[in-house]
């Protein structure tokens, strides 16, 4: 499969509060120095723990925010440092879905608006009449009816506000999608009808999916491949089966004994929080890996400087150390 989208040592920081006029400038950095590399046509997972940076990607591909710095290409075609004019074509291209899409619309003004205006803003559509034909049938293509374009945001349920957030995406005809959790503020049932939706529309539309999120049961079950984030850094590319049946980086590691499994007995719970208890934190100065106070495995060499990403039968990981036998670790020999 040829690179939809690539991001080239793309890096994110926000300033902090200064002590005063006179206070030294201090900046946090959100992601550091990311690469990564989405195929055409395929569903990419992002996982991580809370503040690992992963909506702040999404945020950067769609130029809801200009990186720090780094790249984002397209096609081949360089995004960053475009203007907004020159960004039309590819908002045609690239779409987001939010958790919360009903956040996302505006409370004053019916459904049927809000999804006609962009279409006639981008030229999708000559007239209104075939923009209304387009919405009947992708709010009927979503599980909606007709009559629901001249409804109000406040008039759906949860579910609903969803599917209109994804019939406004596909109105569009994009090519590639920022899937931003869509589905964590839903019930169950209703997660599992979304999930469903979204997979149906990627094949019949040959869609490609960047997928955030933090259910790992959600992401090895809709994800081909996954990447793990860990303080603004990627620590672990992988097929999603090949990650959750033999995790090279502790990061992975640690996220996949933190679901809990109704059949797991005591004994592995206890082994899986010993690895990555908060009391085993390294207090010595740290330049290396971002894991390394957590990591129960860590050298010298791990604090000294970070890893880079390495790659090896199909996968790509920043450790010196990688896991090789899931057994081992467990046991604490590695």
């Amino acid at each position: 499969m040829s690179t939809l989208l690539k991001l080239e040592n793309l890096t994110k920081r926000y300033p902090k509060k200064s002590d005063g006029i006179f206070g030294k400038k201090e900046f946090f950095t959100a992601i550091d120095n990311i690469n990564l590399e989405i195929k055409k046509g395929e569903i990419l997972g992002l996982i991580g723990e809370s503040g690992s940076g992963k909506s702040t990607i999404g945020k950067l591909i769609m130029k809801l925010t200009e990186p720090t710095s780094g790249s984002i290409f397209y096609n081949g075609k360089k995004l960053t440092g475009l203007s907004y004019k020159e960004m039309l074509p590819y908002y045609r291209k690239m779409q987001m879905i939010f958790q919360d899409s009903g956040s996302s619309f505006n409370p004053r003004k019916p459904i049927g608006k809000q999804l006609i205006t962009p279409m006639q803003r981008l030229g999708i559509v000559d007239s209104v009449y075939e923009a209304e034909t387009e919405i009947y049938q992708l709010l009927q293509r979503v599980g909606l009816k007709k009559d629901h374009i001249n409804r109000y945001p406040h008039e759906f349920s949860g579910g609903q506000r969803q599917r209109l957030g994804i019939a406004r995406a596909l109105a569009l005809k994009p090519e590639f999608l920022v899937l931003d959790e869509p589905t964590s503020a839903l019930d169950v049932s209703i997660q599992a009808q979304i999930l469903n939706l979204l997979l149906d529309l990627q094949e019949e539309f040959d869609l490609t999916y960047l997928f955030i999120g933090h259910n790992l049961s959600v992401i090895r079950f809709f994800c081909s491949r996954v990447a793990v984030m860990y303080k603004g850094k990627m620590v672990e590319v992988a097929n999603s089966e090949d990650l959750y049946e033999q995790p090279k980086h502790p990061v992975s590691e640690m996220l996949l004994n933190s679901v809990l499994s109704l059949n797991a007995d005591e004994q592995q719970k206890e082994e899986s929080s010993f690895l990555y208890d908060e009391s085993t934190r390294n207090t010595r100065e740290n330049h290396g890996c971002v894991f390394a106070e957590k990591c129960q495995y860590a050298l010298d060499s791990c604090f000294m400087s970070p890893p880079a990403m390495e790659e090896s039968q199909n996968r790509s990981f920043a450790c010196y150390y990688p896991i090789k036998n899931k057994e081992l670790v467990l046991s604490g020999k590695r």
